[in-house]
């Protein structure tokens, strides 16, 4: 029986012959020359369907094994980070840039985040959302890392995850004053999780210890 091709990005189908591959698209923000590109392969390719995921991204469903180098060739990027233990997309809402309710960049911020970890080997699969005002479209709510935002800047949220354990994230710091700060905060709960080689999601190992000693530990270092 055929399995999941890590390397390619390429989840095997209910037929177990076929494969879906989701190219790359960072914030789900996108030109109608990728929209054209991604649909002209699947139909040259007779894929399935097109599917579009909670991800931000378009699943191409049913292509066959022997073709899976020739259309991430065609697609112009590397096969997209879509299984295995690594920083999965960053879902991102639209943000001041886009919405009338945004009160941060979430956009700019999300973009940042995408560039630096998307596809980044880590212990265990690691998710991140970034939200431009407390209704939270950006999901934070349950991501492993997450941004909200508010009039005073930035929550720092942590250890969310959907699945069959699903579990809702903890503020792990209010109203972060700029986005400098919110990504260096980030970057510093990232290069710890990766450090700390634990085997299980973020919000495993805080129910393991409890949020206050987690907190404690994460923010060794930080002046807040």
């Amino acid at each position: 029986m055929k399995k999941d091709i890590l390397e390619k990005g390429a989840i095997v189908q209910r037929d177990k012959e076929t494969y879906a591959i989701a190219p790359h698209i960072p914030g789900g923000i996108t030109n109608p020359g990728t929209l054209r590109k991604i649909a002209d392969i699947a139909e040259r390719y007779e894929a399935q369907a097109l599917k579009l995921t909670s991800a931000q991204r378009i699943a191409i469903v049913g292509l066959p094994e022997e073709k899976l180098d020739e259309i991430w060739e065609e697609l112009g990027e590397k096969p997209g980070a879509a299984i295995g233990m690594c920083v999965r997309s960053v879902k991102i809402c639209p943000g001041t840039t886009f919405c009338k309710r945004g009160q941060q960049n979430s956009v700019e911020v999300g973009l940042s985040m995408d560039e630096k970890y998307h596809g980044m080997s880590l212990p265990w699969k690691f998710k991140m959302g970034v939200s431009g005002c407390p209704n939270d479209c950006g999901e934070a709510c349950i991501k492993d890392l997450g941004l909200i935002g508010t009039p005073k800047g930035w929550n720092i949220m942590v250890g969310g995850n959907g699945g069959s354990r699903p579990r809702l994230s903890h503020k792990l710091l209010e109203h972060v004053p700029t986005d400098e700060e919110a990504l260096a905060i980030a970057d510093h709960i990232v290069q710890w999780f990766k450090a700390k080689e634990k085997k299980g999601r973020l919000g495993k190992y805080i129910d393991e210890i409890g949020f206050e000693a987690f907190k404690e530990e994460v923010l060794d270092g930080l002046n807040y």
